[in-house]
């Protein structure tokens, strides 16, 4: 299902978006664009791609960046000819006690998690309803559907994005376009306060096991969609 296709990843170069892309260069048939904040770390990862024998764009930028939005998915387009799938994967995180937020901070947590999911999405749309097919994929998190304390900001902004994804599902499946929310639990990467591969991260989800849910929900047949799918380590209890 994922031959000769072409993947939107944002937040590419690091964590589950790396991962991501580390287990779908064994699909040497796709088309990678891919997003992220560091134009280093893209240049390394396209680099790596080609070599690999794979067509590779590149964009460094804001997600919450309209203009850089806009541009981006308009390049895919011109360069590839389509987009298939995208998957909105950057997001941030930051915790602690409400007082202790500023607006700007909170701010950024909005922009990033929830207006970069929305501009991207808006901006392939388009393109995915005249091609007639499309994928969208979003990488929420588990606490879309709960919350935790010190979390008020970080849950607030998955809440979001999940009644988001809810709603766009809705809005364009009658284009056979497909809309799937991953929600993952605990996960090793940088997004938490110790490093990946912290001995406090013992038992928790790789960023691979991430991956592939994702690619398990890209590959599922042309007339089944999974809308959610759910998944934390064993030791978490949910």
């Amino acid at each position: 299902m994922l031959k000769e296709k072409t993947i939107l990843i944002t937040g590419a170069t690091k964590g589950i978006g790396r991962a991501l892309v580390s287990r779908l260069e064994t699909h040497n048939t796709i088309c990678f664009a891919l997003v992220a904040r560091s134009s280093e770390l893209l240049g390394e990862l396209k680099a790596h791609l080609q070599n690999q024998g794979h067509q590779c764009e590149v964009f460094a930028g804001d997600v919450a960046a309209e203009p850089f939005v806009v541009s981006t998915v308009q390049h895919c387009v011109e360069r590839f000819g389509s987009i298939d799938i995208l998957v909105n994967n950057a997001g941030i995180g930051k915790f602690g006690e409400v007082e202790q937020y500023s607006l700007g901070e909170w701010q950024e947590l909005f922009d990033t998690n929830v207006t970069g999911t929305f501009l991207f999405s808006r901006e392939v749309v388009p393109h995915m309803k005249r091609q007639g097919h499309g994928h969208i994929v979003m990488v929420a998190s588990d606490v879309s559907k709960r919350v935790c304390d010190g979390g008020t900001a970080y849950c607030a902004t998955k809440f979001a994005q999940d009644a988001f994804s809810m709603a766009l599902r809705k809005e364009v499946r009658r284009f056979g376009i497909k809309v799937s929310t991953i929600f993952p639990g605990l996960v090793d990467t940088s997004f938490h306060t110790q490093p990946q591969g912290d001995p406090a991260h013992q038992g928790w989800l790789s960023a691979h096991d991430v991956a592939d849910a994702i690619i398990y929900t890209l590959s599922a047949p042309s007339h089944v969609v999974i809308d959610e799918l759910m998944l934390h380590p064993l030791i978490q209890e949910y």
